[in-house]
């Protein structure tokens, strides 16, 4: 498995090793103890699929009353994924990170807790499978507006299809109360 480190401390893109042959090809999506190795130690929970059309954005979220990690590939598609430090007090508070997920790349990408996340399909379909470290808790969830002025993100899209919710979450704000705290 090969990492790729981003900007934001802890997020990170994990490449499987994919075996190719006359038949087609083989490789291991998920293994606990390389994962363990690559420093990702999170009991996985949950496992979640959404299928979306062309122009949906799901985002901005995170857990704070029961924190996830999340570690979330393609399965089908193509989707602009972008992660977003919302950690009280961190240096790289409000920053982003965003790049493309493919299916036929079979990349990875970990979110820790502690970060915003959320996805833009730019293919007719997209189906997203992502892994969760903790068993979601609606009450409990938190995010930010896809466009919001503060955090800046360059999404590839002017007018996104947006879930009631997700056109009602306040700004990023470091006194919001439902931030999770930088820990060094």
């Amino acid at each position: 498995m090969r990492v790729i480190d981003t900007d934001l401390p802890g997020v990170r893109l994990l490449e499987p090793l994919v075996h190719h042959d006359p038949r087609g090809l083989f490789l291991e999506t998920f293994r606990v103890d390389q994962m363990a190795e690559l420093g990702i130690g999170e009991t996985f929970v949950q496992d979640n699929h959404s299928r979306s059309s062309k122009g949906t954005l799901r985002g901005m979220h995170w857990q704070w009353r029961r924190p996830q990690a999340k570690l979330l590939r393609v399965l089908a598609g193509e989707i602009f994924d972008v992660v977003v430090d919302v950690r009280r007090g961190s240096p790289t508070f409000g920053r982003w990170i965003g790049t493309t997920l493919r299916a036929e790349d079979f990349r990875w990408i970990y979110v820790p807790i502690g970060f915003a996340h959320g996805f833009l399909v730019v293919t007719d379909s997209a189906d997203v499978e992502y892994k969760c470290s903790a068993v979601y808790d609606p009450g409990g969830e938190a995010g930010l507006p896809w466009n919001d002025a503060a955090v800046g993100i360059a999404w590839p899209v002017a007018e996104p299809l947006l879930s009631p919710r997700d056109t009602r979450h306040p700004p990023l704000d470091a006194s919001r109360a439902d931030l999770l705290p930088y820990v060094p």
